[in-house]
């Protein structure tokens, strides 16, 4: 997923380059959304990973 958002950021820089502002709204906007949903899922799976079962 944080691959996907990389990709989009570069599409909203070499939109952005070349000056197609809707373009860049959109992949940076899709781009944010993807980053925080890797966020939140990377904060999740260290919370579940680290329960200790040693019973």
């Amino acid at each position: 997923m944080l691959r996907y958002a990389a990709i989009f950021f570069i599409i909203a820089i070499i939109a952005a380059i070349f000056g197609f502002g809707g373009i860049v709204e959109s992949a940076a906007g899709i781009a944010k959304v993807l980053f925080f949903i890797f966020i939140v899922l990377f904060v999740i799976s260290l919370i579940t990973g680290r329960k200790n079962s040693s019973v």
